[in-house]
């Protein structure tokens, strides 16, 4: 395996131009598909990783990066998402692909799964968001806590943070900077990640507003006085607008890797994200009770059924690693992912 420098190109598509880094244009395609607040820069460290018989492509979501930022319609949950990615690989040529979805690139990858599973040589999913969605369920069935969606959206993101982004924080005076929340939230403390420099960049890249993050909101009389809005990066991760129930219907079912983190603190069942979870240890006023979303049941629970109806599914669990399993063990993230592209070699 010989190391590559990092690239980046703008690549025209049918519906937006999308920056990718690659390391080469040659090999079987591996497309990594980067989370909510961060950019195709997260997967700098596993790009190289690969062989050269494979041909990593690391894209940045609309709204994130260099890619063109074009609104997210949250009605349509993730499909945004999904539909750029369809579009940039007819652009490059690809037919097939291994998928690397990481938090809400998880969603994007299990929707495309979803729509396309002829065209998915594998997946995998690091630390994804709930297939039901992040925030306003319960149970790992995913109910609803309220017809409206109370609990989700975008207006559940911490203004101060959301501020900090907007006006380009490069610091960590306030554990609302984006530098803060990385290295308490994205990584398990006390590691800071090497790139951290690189990684806050890619955080700041994120464009802010109604449109992309958080996305609007609206009000109810159901605790805790926020629910989705219809436009927005939160609102297409609401459980009103993304639900994925039936996975195991697909055909073909592809090879399935699920990879996390035991002490990741946004993506559990006791989510620090989760203002039912927060309610419940006094961090926001007025609980009423309202359970915490089990978000790691849920996606086992999908992934189950999936392996029930045929499918192979592998989930690894790495101990004292955070929400970015792949920055702070590479190594160890490396070898799964290895393991379960090389099932079809």
């Amino acid at each position: 395996m010989t190391a590559s420098p990092l690239r980046t190109r703008r690549v025209p598509t049918a519906r937006l131009t999308m920056q990718i880094t690659e390391v080469r244009e040659e090999g079987e395609p591996v497309v990594l598909v980067h989370g909510n607040v961060s950019s195709a820069a997260f997967w700098r460290t596993t790009l190289p990783l690969l062989p050269e018989r494979y041909r990593p492509i690391a894209p940045d979501l609309r709204g994130f990066g260099g890619t063109d930022p074009l609104p997210i319609d949250a009605t349509r949950g993730l499909h945004d998402h999904v539909d750029d990615l369809a579009a940039l690989l007819a652009a490059l040529g690809v037919t097939r692909a291994h998928l690397v979805g990481w938090s809400m690139g998880g969603g994007v990858v299990m929707q495309y799964l979803r729509e396309h599973p002829a065209a998915v040589r594998s997946v995998t999913l690091v630390n994804p968001v709930s297939p039901y969605g992040f925030g306003g369920t319960r149970g790992v069935d995913g109910i609803l806590n309220s017809a409206d969606g109370a609990g989700s959206g975008g207006g559940t993101a911490h203004p101060e943070f959301v501020a900090r982004l907007a006006g380009g924080d490069r610091g960590e005076e306030s554990p609302l900077s984006p530098r803060s929340v990385l290295a308490a939230c994205y990584v398990k403390p006390p590691l800071r990640p090497a790139y951290e420099d690189e990684y806050v960049e890619a955080m700041l890249t994120t464009r802010t507003g109604e449109d992309h993050y958080p996305g609007d909101s609206t009000a109810t009389t159901v605790w805790p006085g926020t629910a989705p809005g219809t436009r927005g990066v939160l609102n297409s991760l609401s459980p009103l607008h993304f639900r994925i129930d039936d996975l195991h219907l697909v055909d073909p079912k592809p090879p399935v890797l699920w990879i996390r983190g035991e002490d990741d603190v946004i993506v559990s069942d006791t989510s620090m994200f989760d203002l039912a979870h927060l309610g419940a240890i006094g961090a926001v006023p007025d609980w009423d009770g309202t359970p915490a979303q089990p978000m790691v049941a849920q996606t086992r629970g999908v992934l189950e059924r999936y392996a029930a109806s045929g499918g192979a599914v592998r989930e690894v669990a790495v101990a004292g690693a955070g929400h970015a399993v792949h920055l702070e063990r590479p190594e160890e993230f490396g070898s799964a992912l290895l393991e379960v592209l090389e099932v079809l070699a």
